[in-house]
């Protein structure tokens, strides 16, 4: 592998305290679960091991709490013990092995604890939380301190390089620093000298116990984006005290979990909080971290260019492609499988319980269970269907050392992700397309494009396996009037660009068409531009308002939205945790009208007339101009039935396997397992 001239500063070696990193990629932390129960130790030490081998400089674990109270999750992960420690030698001795190094995040999680015994700064419940934290005594404040440093010395003892101290994302420490959750008045509260002390003094006890040469990184919350969290200048204050108390490296963090700013979701600009984090640089003289929505190696070097940062950390861009080093140092960027910031196998399954693993690359988590070895047998393979699941299964397929050809009737490839990398918010998505692209290239897949190939054809073609990944069409709903020229499906809308006029309905309120009435209500530009986003979520400059917090200014809407369902309730209620709140709030900033319960009368040219209930009650008529649908979808199978009857190997994957809600997640995830045992 040749070594890129590219990115020279992100690939460069940097002196970190007594410890050199042979660049400045770390591995940000995220939480997989696996860390949670001891039979999980292997599957850890592996997933740790792959990006090691990947080439990242630093890899941060999921956190570990240092005691019960500081649980995430009853019977979560935490390291107290000497036999604990031992189990996590498992995980350093692989990292170690592939030339990496590591170190122990300490997360304490406070009043975010999900558990009747949290402990916190003062007695306030979280708003994300049912339990109300118990106040701390001063005693108790000095206990949790040696709690910390116990567990840092401990992670030494297990192999680790360092440790990582939480100290942002609405967590404990970050529960003394805000005077949104701290209203003491003792030696831990009241002045901000006083909420600092305990960062201060779990940083100096570590390195008091754990000696120079055990890298300490803390990660300071820059920007609280809450009510009443921290001044800027705090924020300077206790990043100067923590260099003068020996920490090695300054990490970013961003937002608290309760925070009504999106923070990491794929309509957040890329690096849109690194001018944050170069204000702070220079006030430092230790290397900070840039972090948050960094997911190609030009975004990243430019930000180090620009002296913004010293460091990059990254987390799901790891899961995404464990190579992303690599493939850096190879200049071959376009190679990089690039995290989309969906978070849909990531953070949402954080946050149900669920082991994360990731949606563009679904062996996250699980390199041990799914192994794509070489083929002993080489096959023919015809796959029909370029969306998500048949890019997945023919590359997959062709990386096994199977011969496949793919097939695709539209002129480019992509299926749904072609239509969502049109969406406000979701052009990432365009990222995935390019990296399928070119891997399909780069493993020797015939791709035919425009190609409506027929069964005869597949028949006639000798192939071992035919993966039919036909994908959908739009559901058109059996409502009266329906083929009226005012009616357009969401394709017609996005793809085709059909003209929309200024007052639209919106039939169908599932992602699409929440999605859809995104479009609708945006003018959208080519690239997501980081200052109207700022205005649109009311980000100021850290200096000028405790939180980095202003009043939002959305754009205005360039038209008037209605968006119907069917079923009483909520709309969006569906949509995953991590990201349904923020499509709910733009629709709310763009004000879209929001109606449930709705039955679909017939259309005219009056308009779509409506009505509500079970008995057809309050009849109505929205006097819009177009009626977009968004009613679902219906699996495309017109193949399956001559290739079955003829004896051919046939597989359904994809949205011609279950034509639900559509779901990326689970059709890359079928086309890389079905790719794995044919």
């Amino acid at each position: 592998m040749t070594t890129s001239n590219s990115y020279p500063t992100l690939l460069s070696p940097l002196q970190v305290g007594s410890t050199t990193l042979k660049n400045r990629v770390i591995m940000g932390s995220i939480h997989t679960g696996l860390e949670d129960r001891a039979r999980d130790t292997g599957r850890l030490a592996e997933y740790f091991a792959e990006r090691a081998r990947g080439g990242v400089a630093l890899i941060v674990t999921g956190g570990y709490a240092p005691n019960r109270t500081g649980w995430l999750l009853p019977f979560g992960a935490k390291l107290t013990n000497r036999i604990e420690a031992r189990r996590h030698r498992r995980i350093t001795d692989a990292v170690h092995r592939e030339g990496g190094k590591i170190a122990l995040q300490i997360l304490h999680a406070g009043r975010y604890s999900y558990q009747p015994f949290s402990v916190s700064a003062s007695s306030i419940k979280a708003p994300i939380n049912p339990f109300r934290p118990r106040r701390l005594t001063s005693r108790g404040v000095r206990w949790q301190i040696r709690n910390y440093v116990r567990c840092a010395r401990l992670a030494q003892s297990a192999g680790y390089d360092g440790v990582e101290i939480m100290g942002g994302e609405g967590y404990f420490i970050n529960q003394f620093l805000s005077e949104r959750t701290n209203h003491r008045s003792d030696r831990w509260g009241g002045s901000s000298e006083n909420r600092r002390r305990i960062a201060v003094e779990i940083a100096s006890g570590i390195r008091g116990a754990t000696g120079k040469d055990f890298l300490i990184v803390f990660r300071l919350s820059m920007a609280d984006l809450v009510e009443g969290g921290q001044s800027w200048d705090d924020i300077v204050a206790l990043a100067q005290e923590l260099e003068r108390v020996g920490v090695d490296v300054i990490n970013t963090d961003i937002g608290w979990h309760e925070s009504r700013v999106p923070t990491i979701v794929t309509s957040v600009p890329r690096a849109a909080f690194a001018d944050i984090t170069g204000k702070l640089d220079k006030h430092v003289d230790i290397p900070v971290a840039a972090s948050n929505r960094i997911n190609m190696p030009d975004t990243a070097e430019d930000i180090l260019v620009r002296g913004d940062a010293q460091l990059i950390s990254m987390a799901r861009p790891m899961l995404a492609d464990p190579f992303w080093v690599r493939k850096a140092e190879a200049d071959s960027a376009d190679s990089i499988n690039t995290c989309i910031a969906c978070n849909q196998a990531c953070l949402d399954h954080a946050f149900v319980h669920k082991t994360v693993s990731c949606l563009v690359n679904p062996r996250a988590g699980r390199e041990i269970e799914l192994q794509l070895l070489p083929t002993r047998k080489t096959k023919k393979v015809a796959v029909v269907g370029g969306g998500p699941a048949g890019l997945s299964v023919a590359l997959e397929s062709a990386r096994r050392g199977h011969a496949v050809s793919l097939f695709e009737s539209r002129p480019a490839l992509g299926g749904q992700f072609g239509i969502a990398q049109r969406i406000p918010g979701k052009e990432e998505f365009a990222e995935t397309i390019r990296y399928f692209t070119t891997a399909l290239k780069q493993n020797d897949v015939a791709v035919h494009l425009g190609r409506r190939v027929t069964a005869a054809e597949l028949l006639a073609g000798d192939y071992d396996e035919v993966i039919l990944a036909t994908g959908v069409v739009p559901r058109i709903p059996a409502i009266p009037g329906i083929e009226h020229p005012s009616v357009l499906s969401y394709a017609e809308v996005v793809e085709d660009g059909k003209p929309v006029g200024p007052r639209v309905a919106v039939i169908g309120a599932g992602g699409i068409g929440i999605d859809i009435s995104e479009f609708l209500t945006t003018d959208a530009s080519p690239t997501l531009d980081l200052k109207e986003w700022k205005q649109e979520w009311g980000v100021t400059e850290p200096e000028a308002a405790p939180g980095a917090l202003t009043t939002p200014v959305p754009a205005a809407s360039p038209r008037e939205v209605y968006l119907l369902q069917r079923k009483k309730g909520k709309i969006g209620a569906g949509l995953a945790k991590t990201t349904g709140w923020v499509h709910r709030a733009a629709l709310k900033a763009k004000g879209v009208h929001e109606l449930s319960g709705v039955n679909y009368e017939r259309i005219d040219d009056e308009g779509l007339h409506i009505t509500f209930g079970d008995k057809h009650e309050r009849p109505r008529t929205l006097a819009v101009d177009t009626i977009v649908v968004c009613a679902g979808q219906e699996s495309v199978r017109d193949l399956v039935d001559e290739l079955e009857s003829a004896g051919t190997a046939t597989h359904v994957i994809g949205g011609a396997d279950l034509a639900a809600e559509l779901d990326a997640k689970r059709a890359i995830e079928q086309g890389t397992r079905l790719a794995a045992r044919i």
